[in-house]
């Protein structure tokens, strides 16, 4: 299939929905509680205690929280786990209160999921920290073919954020057990040793550092002394996954909600906000979307451990393509895939099985699989000799670290579009 210089099409959606209008980033800032806004898809999904799993994405035998027709589109209020978890404690109101958020500026729904949920067991060691919203059961998805997923619309619920460096881990961790990694001094780690506390005693006492940051102007606003560091927001969602792990019990470290896998999940790729569309290989009936972990900026790495954690309120539209029907890549049938407007992008994970011990965090593999990834995309979708497309990829296209603290880290290629004809 030779793809166009736009985006790769429909995949023949069966009910074709235009974009929604909606506020974008840079709006005036805004609460958008549960249900509240007129959400804009043909369907709308809630993080409720009974429609999230805390810390673990969906199996391929988790039930539904709605289900809905290829090419419709579904708003989905993605709350942020910043804020609710056990060292913050597990207090929203209070923990934003003092940062001076009025209760009223404090989401209902993340009051309710830190105060009441008990669906799974939280252990704080071992689980992840992501509240993920869904399933969304798609219809007509079977294995072996690709989810389309569209963003077309990713808006801050809240006019704040939160930026955490917790459990030892960042680019710049130390573990009590193994010290400073190689190439730094335990003098160099962050947090630095004055704000950490022993990590065997209380995994709540990790030495987290939060940094409260607010949104101004379609910005992002940090306080250091009396001044101030401003950035702009790309909200997006650092989850956006289908169903592949096949344990039976939901807890299993294979469902981790950490560990990006090629059913997606905690992929955290900054590209993906509005505009973006993302092609996942299925491996359950039905396909089981889900998203969380809702990012409102994120620089390429996400050194610290978290971006700037923000809930958002996404809206997609899912739509399922064929194996040889659509127009789907066909390196999306086997491995995650994504595009913008102006670029595509292959993607390479350092170990995407979601293995759950020995997990592999090696950069250099990441990469590896990204520029097969590209050679195989560019070679079988644009038409190229594979030696004029690794030449090309070095002389034109960008390969940047997507992330380097999900246990199995991510390299993204970016080949704009504007180079072909």
């Amino acid at each position: 299939m030779g793809a166009s210089a736009g985006l790769l099409g429909a995949c023949a959606p069966s009910r074709p929905s235009a974009a929604p209008a909606g506020p974008s980033a840079s709006a005036a800032p805004q609460i958008l509680q549960p249900g509240s806004g007129s959400p804009s898809g043909d369907h709308y999904l809630a993080s409720e205690p009974d429609s999230v799993l805390w810390g673990y994405v969906p199996t391929v035998h988790t039930a539904p929280s709605l289900q809905m027709a290829s090419g419709q589109t579904v708003t989905i209020d993605a709350l942020s786990h910043e804020g609710i978890l056990e060292d913050q404690g597990r207090d929203p109101r209070a923990f934003f209160g003092e940062h001076g958020v009025d209760d009223a500026e404090v989401l209902e729904d993340a009051v309710s999921i830190a105060a009441d949920y008990d669906r799974t067991p939280r252990d704080f060691a071992l689980d992840g920290p992501h509240v993920v919203t869904g399933p969304v059961f798609v219809e007509g998805a079977m294995p072996g073919d690709v989810l389309k997923i569209e963003t077309l619309e990713a808006v801050p619920r809240v006019p704040y954020g939160v930026v955490s460096s917790r459990h030892g881990k960042g680019a710049l961790a130390v573990t009590a057990s193994d010290g400073a990694p190689a190439g730094i001094t335990e003098a160099q780690v962050m947090p630095p040793p004055s704000t950490r506390t022993a990590q065997e005693s209380d995994p709540t006492q990790w030495g987290n550092v939060s940094t409260f940051t607010r949104i101004e102007d379609g910005h992002g606003v940090m306080d250091h002394g009396a001044a101030k560091v401003r950035f702009p927001l790309r909200p997006f969602m650092g989850m956006m996954g289908v169903a592949r792990s096949t344990a039976s019990d939901p807890t299993d470290p294979t469902a981790n909600s950490i560990p990006p896998t090629l059913g997606g999940g905690n992929i955290d790729i900054r590209l993906l906000g509005e505009g973006s569309t993302f092609y996942l290989p299925v491996s359950a009936e039905g396909a089981l979307f889900y998203v969380g972990d809702p990012h409102h900026a994120m620089g390429d790495g996400e050194v610290a451990l978290t971006a700037m954690e923000g809930s958002l309120r996404g809206t997609f539209r899912l739509t399922v393509c064929k194996k040889g029907e659509g127009d789907a890549p066909a390196l999306a049938h086997r491995y995650p895939f994504a595009e913008t407007p102006e670029a595509w992008i292959p993607i390479g994970l350092s170990d995407p099985d979601g293995s759950a011990n020995g997990q592999g965090g090696d950069l250099d593999v990441a990469m590896r699989v990204a520029v097969v990834n590209a050679l195989d995309f560019l070679e079988q979708e644009r038409g190229m000799d594979r030696a004029t497309a690794y030449a090309y990829l070095s002389a034109a296209a960008d390969f940047t670290i997507s992330q380097v603290v999900d246990r199995t880290v991510g390299v993204h290629g970016i080949i704009p579009k504007a180079h072909f004809d």
